[in-house]
């Protein structure tokens, strides 16, 4: 009776006490889609085209269809490959500059349908769309606006066309991860003959509120990606490399694609933006986007690749890596080497967290709840995360390792489905007598990688130093 009564006594005293309630969320927050985008971490870009066999990067329009003719396409070795290097998704220039489409469109002569590949039959879209589907890839539509081959461009006729094309990739490729388009629009080109040189407001012409809305009901899911989103952003460069300083956010009704001026900003974001719109690193495993034969011994190394991984996913962002297909239609010995030593780089580097499971003592824990312990930064649940209280905008964590070991890269990420946070931060490593700097740092978002000199110790510390609001702090790795 006794203890009933004190199971009782103690049922009561807990159920008494205040829940510790959650942080709000701060500022823009990513949607589901954007936060399943973040998680994708690495996609890959297929420059392929009309171009591939004439040896130029931007086609002018006018090269006849009958150039088009790969001796060995397999869009399932493509896919194979790009997959087992660790890309999520898959996007296709499905029509570059030059007009030609890898799909028999309706729309137009200037596609596969008129090349002697397959004997006109061929698909380049349907081929790249069922190989993703078999390997479980997520699949990616490039539709350039710019169209070099087209008598209408520059005309409301052209954004008919431009629409028609969209409704056909769409309905008949979906669901679609990933809609891409550049600022490259207007200038010089074949124009069905007329050989001019021709110009658009790039913020205008095209309408896009327009034109994305249509594309949204028929795939909701998808994001869009041009110089200013509206889900996703460029990083200002085409060096794969994002800020060192990056934040989600930016003001997207000030931005379009092809802005002049805006790169400075497009690669750190806005503090003070009120868009979550991410940014996304393209850049090529050659010097060019296409494949050009004079290139094959110019494929970028696997240190080189490493590299940008580090500068790209290490900062925050999502890398779009180009491999583009050869004339046989084929991925590049060279290239499917470099990618398998790169990916075999990355495995071998993080492959042991000395930080799984370790013990973590923390400045201050929000309202002293477990809840926000922190522990939460490394049980390797990214659902939980160290945090503070609403009034604490600094602290620390410090991370004892299992005995003394060698760190040399150290892997922090926020909880960003409540915001972006951290302004500034810095990484400490105890040498047995003091607490010495490793590192220091501005924005961390979805994911920060640090790589320091190597150093021998037994603890870590974290040290946020600045932070909009309470910091989140959902995972931190030691390698």
């Amino acid at each position: 009776m006794k203890n009933a009564i004190l199971i009782l006594a103690l049922t009561v005293f807990s159920c008494s006490q205040p829940a510790i309630p959650p942080p709000s969320a701060y500022g823009p927050v990513p949607s589901p889609k954007q936060l399943a985008w973040h998680n994708m971490e690495m996609n890959a870009f297929i420059h392929f085209t009309t171009n591939t066999f004439t040896d130029k990067e931007w086609g002018y329009g006018d090269e006849s269809p009958d150039v088009f003719n790969p001796t060995a396409l397999d869009a399932d070795q493509w896919v194979k490959v790009l997959s087992e290097a660790g890309f999520q998704g898959i996007i296709l220039t499905c029509k570059h500059h030059d007009g030609f489409c890898l799909w028999p469109s309706n729309y137009t002569k200037h596609s596969v349908k008129h090349s002697p590949w397959k004997n006109g039959l061929g698909n380049v879209v349907q081929e790249l769309h069922d190989a993703c589907n078999k390997y479980g890839v997520k699949f990616g539509i490039y539709l350039s606006p710019w169209d070099r081959n087209h008598e209408a461009y520059g005309t409301p006729a052209y954004i008919e066309y431009y629409r028609n094309q969209l409704r056909e990739l769409f309905e008949q490729y979906n669901p679609v991860f990933e809609m891409w388009f550049d600022g490259a629009n207007g200038g010089d080109g074949y124009y069905g003959g007329k050989r001019e040189k021709r110009q658009i407001d790039g913020k205008s012409y095209y309408d896009w509120p327009a034109t994305l809305e249509m594309v949204r009901t028929i795939d909701p899911g998808v994001l869009f990606f041009s110089d200013g989103g509206p889900d996703i952003r460029w990083c200002g460069n085409e060096r794969g490399s994002a800020g060192e300083t990056n934040w989600n956010l930016i003001n997207r009704d000030t931005i379009y694609a092809g802005k002049p001026n805006i790169t400075g900003l497009l690669n750190s974001g806005d503090e003070n933006g009120t868009f979550w719109v991410p940014a996304e690193v393209d850049v090529s495993i050659r010097p060019g986007w296409f494949y050009h034969a004079s290139e094959d011994s110019l494929v970028k190394s696997p240190d080189d690749l490493f590299e940008i991984y580090l500068t790209s996913v290490g900062r925050g962002s999502n890398l779009l890596l180009n491999v583009p297909p050869d004339r046989r239609g084929l991925l590049h010995e060279n290239d499917v080497e470099a990618l398998r030593e790169w990916k075999k780089k990355i495995d071998e580097t993080f492959a042991e967290n000395l930080a799984l499971k370790a013990k973590v003592k923390a400045s201050q824990v929000r309202g002293k709840s477990k809840l926000y312990a922190g522990s939460c930064v490394t049980d390797a649940n990214p659902e939980t995360y160290w945090a503070t209280d609403d009034n604490t905008t600094s602290g620390s964590i410090e991370i004892n390792l299992n005995g003394t070991q060698e760190v040399k890269y150290i892997l922090m990420q926020e909880y960003i489905t409540l915001g972006q946070r951290v302004k500034t931060f810095s990484v400490e490593y105890y040498d047995g007598t003091s607490w010495k700097e490793a590192a220091n740092g501005t924005t961390i978002g979805y994911k920060r990688i640090l790589r320091i000199d190597p150093v021998q110790t037994n603890k870590i510390r974290v040290n946020i130093e600045q932070s909009l609001a309470c910091p989140l702090i959902s995972n931190v790795e030691i390698f």
